[in-house]
């Protein structure tokens, strides 16, 4: 100690105290810094155009009850049975104008909706349409400013193991971050009694309130629009892909639906026998059985007997995957269909339209085997194909057909935009009248 009474030793270890809190903030500065990498970035730069989707739906718990416990509920004075069920889900702006992609099973049956940005406003929903095939629909909102939006990339390019994010309010945890790989692409699955088809797998983890939700890459692109269809699935999850949601929100946005497209093929399933004697060594593929005259497929020269192996380079697995698949694209989309034909295999491309409805009795003679000529306000057989599906189960000429698929048929219109609805089938149900009595009889289509 000096004579002041001063410690250089206490003085020494001030001044390095002093120095490491000056150097301090920089260093914690400098060392986030190096922690920001990729996925930081894209969560900082994509989160404010994710909002969350709360949903309100009236449901009657009368449709639940059996016609005797309803009639009893009515001689007892009944009692208001309705009752307000919430849902939760996410969305993605894809527009600055407010249009947001979300789930259609996030939205259906909906009485409100309210969407919160991620600045906390909320803002009334309206459904622009929706697509239950596709799982995909579109909400608009209206602020007083344009909104941020997250890019929509492509998923032709997606590499199995590539980084995606996942973002979305899983069980209403609002801005849930998830992180996982690519498993796999094309990948379809059955869930609710439905076949979904096309969609992009990942183990980013994906709950009840993550659909709709993006699907992110590391460049901050939307890639596919998560969906928990798939409730059972664990470390599993799913993704509508980008270029699928591009085709399907056209429609939605312009029309209100998904117009249905008229490709044209008829198709069975592929037998290891059939698949031999055409030199097809593999167990996938759809085999064409014929093609409807003047479709896209007959146009672009499809013929019996062919393999279609692939869609838009994507393995078909049969002919129920074919039929599924070819019905996900609207009307003037291009399709790359690959077919295998006297041991080569091509690729022609397929323009999809609006099924004429001009073609539909044409459609129906060449399938079923019957031709139809309105008589009063019922449609009335004149003709039976010999040999025809129509003529095997009994058909005749003088029976009127009432109902198609359980829809009135009383004019030629009626009758032409049924079966316009029905092209896409693989069996089509007639309710047909032979003098005093009704019967129903179903067909392949």
């Amino acid at each position: 100690m000096d004579v002041k009474g001063r410690c250089p030793r206490l003085g020494l270890i001030v001044a390095v105290v002093a120095v490491s809190m000056a150097l301090a903030p920089s260093s914690a500065r400098a060392d986030r810094a190096s922690r920001r990498d990729a996925v930081v970035e894209v969560v900082e730069r994509v989160s404010p155009a994710v909002v969350h989707i709360a949903t309100e739906q009236i449901v009657d718990d009368r449709r639940d009850l059996d016609p005797f416990e309803q009639l009893f509920d009515d001689l007892m004075g009944g009692r208001d049975r309705r009752r307000a069920v919430q849902s939760l889900g996410s969305g993605a702006i894809i527009d600055p104008s407010g249009i947001i992609v979300t789930n259609d099973h996030v939205i259906r049956g909906a009485s409100s909706i309210h969407v919160k940005l991620a600045d906390g406003r909320q803002l009334e929903g309206e459904v622009i349409g929706s697509d239950r095939n596709n799982d995909l629909a579109v909400v608009k909102v209206k602020a007083n400013a344009p909104l941020p939006v997250a890019k929509l990339g492509t998923s032709s390019d997606l590499m199995i193991g590539e980084t995606v994010i996942a973002i979305g309010s899983p069980f209403g945890l609002a801005k849930t971050v998830t992180v996982g790989v690519v498993s796999a692409v094309g990948r379809s699955f059955r869930a609710d009694g439905r076949i979904y088809n096309d969609f992009v797998q990942t183990d980013a983890s994906i709950n009840p309130g993550n659909s709709g939700g993006p699907l992110l890459n590391t460049d901050g692109e939307v890639i596919g629009i998560n969906t928990a269809i798939f409730a059972s699935a664990q470390g599993i999850g799913f993704a509508i892909p980008a270029d699928k949601v591009r085709r399907i929100v056209k429609e939605l946005t312009q029309f209100g639906k998904v117009r249905p497209a008229w490709v044209g093929i008829q198709s069975a399933y592929l037998t290891p026998d059939v698949a031999g004697q055409l030199g097809w060594d593999r167990t996938y593929g759809a085999l064409v059985v014929g093609t409807d005259p003047e479709s896209p497929a007959d146009k672009a020269g499809l013929q019996r007997g062919d393999i279609v192996t692939e869609i838009d380079r994507v393995r078909v697995v049969d002919s129920e995957d074919l039929d599924v698949r070819l019905r996900a694209y609207p009307a003037k989309s291009k399709i790359e269909v690959t077919i295998f034909r006297n041991g080569e295999t091509r690729m022609v491309t397929i323009v999809p339209v609006e099924f004429p409805t001009r073609l539909a009795e044409d459609i129906f003679w060449d399938r079923i085997g019957v031709r139809v000529e309105p008589r009063g306000r019922e449609m009335v057989i004149v003709n039976v194909r010999r040999g025809s599906s129509a003529e095997q189960i009994g058909l005749r000429r003088g029976d009127a057909i009432l109902r198609i698929n359980n829809k009135p048929v009383p004019t030629r219109e009626a009758f032409r935009d049924v079966i316009a609805d029905a092209h896409g089938a693989r069996s089509i149900l007639l309710l047909v009248r032979r003098g005093p009595v009704g019967y129903h009889l179903t067909l392949p289509f």
